[in-house]
């Protein structure tokens, strides 16, 4: 193991360590121990569906650009990769494992390859970030008095990154043309060509969703039932922090979100801290030991074929 992924893993150790002493490792504690099973075998469940929906949208992805994959092969890789990406610092290396790994099933190679991920996850991060704005914004109509934060600098803050990414385009404008001009045909055949928004479109909302349902499952699980304005506000915001490529998996920062959003709605920073850390245990558990068993049939098969 590198130094950097030994501090990585030390870093995300020791803030889940401070939270979890800021937040009161009692309160935590009894959370997690009035964890029904109903709600563990439901959220597994909810896991095996988004990882399959994930799946399937990667395949899809890849077919609009001529890089074809079988449905059981995709779904075999995805459960892999997600459980480096929960697993590894930088929350990537699933992402290159489904790259090399699938290189080679048809013409194009890794680069191919490389673009289908790459525009398989641009679809699932946009879901994510509309669903975090939309969900603000309804928090600021609905529940303007439990707005995180003064939404008034945010407005003004928003507005100079507009200004200053408009005065970057307005600069570079033909250097920039000219590179996203290489992607413009992949990306109209990936989310735009033959009716690809509304594939695209569809899974994406059923997965963002899937994620959404498994928090709200965790939450409901440590007793700290949350509202549904929660589901597009309070929720996404959390999720959103896993997306950091700083940590391992979105744990710590994830919990900190938690931590700090989940007063808002009445119950503890400490069932907020809880919360967060079985929405991580799930998640691991949903990947991981399916993904053993696949690993393993994939072993036993390639053994059974060398034989």
């Amino acid at each position: 193991m590198s130094k950097l992924k030994a501090l990585t893993i030390g870093a995300v150790v020791l803030l889940l360590a401070i939270l979890l002493l800021a937040v009161d490792p009692a309160g935590v504690i009894e959370a997690l121990g009035r964890v029904p099973p109903g709600h563990i075998l439901a959220a597994v469940l909810v896991v095996q569906v988004q990882i399959v929906l994930s799946a399937l949208r990667w395949r899809f992805t890849a077919a609009r650009l001529g890089h074809h994959i079988p449905a059981r092969l995709a779904i075999r890789e995805y459960y892999l990769g997600g459980v480096l990406n929960q697993i590894l610092p930088g929350g990537i290396a699933g992402d290159a494992a489904r790259v090399y790994r699938s290189k080679d099933e048809n013409s194009g190679g890794w680069k191919r390859a490389a673009t289908a991920v790459a525009l398989e996850r641009l679809s699932g991060q946009f879901a994510f970030f509309l669903l975090t704005v939309i969900g603000l914004m309804a928090w600021a109509i609905l529940h303007p008095k439990n707005l995180p934060m003064d939404p008034s600098p945010a407005i003004w803050i928003v507005l100079a990154i507009v200004a200053a990414l408009s005065a970057a385009v307005a600069w570079f404008g033909t250097s920039l043309k000219a590179r996203l001009g290489q992607f413009g045909p992949d990306l109209a055949a990936a989310f735009w060509k033959d009716g690809a928004l509304a594939v695209q479109a569809g899974l994406s909302t059923l997965i963002v969703a899937s994620y959404v349902l498994t928090f709200m499952l965790a939450s409901d699980a440590v007793g700290a039932t949350l509202p549904l304005i929660a589901a597009v506000t309070a929720v996404p915001l959390c999720l959103m922090t896993m997306l950091v490529p700083l940590g391992i998996g979105g744990w710590g920062t994830r919990e900190a979100a938690a931590a700090a959003l989940w007063p808002l709605f009445g119950f503890t920073g400490a069932e907020g801290f809880a919360a967060s850390l079985l929405y991580g245990i799930f998640s691991l558990a949903g990947t991981a030991l399916p993904g053993v068993l696949v690993l393993a049939a994939s072993l036993l098969g390639n053994l059974g074929r060398r034989k």
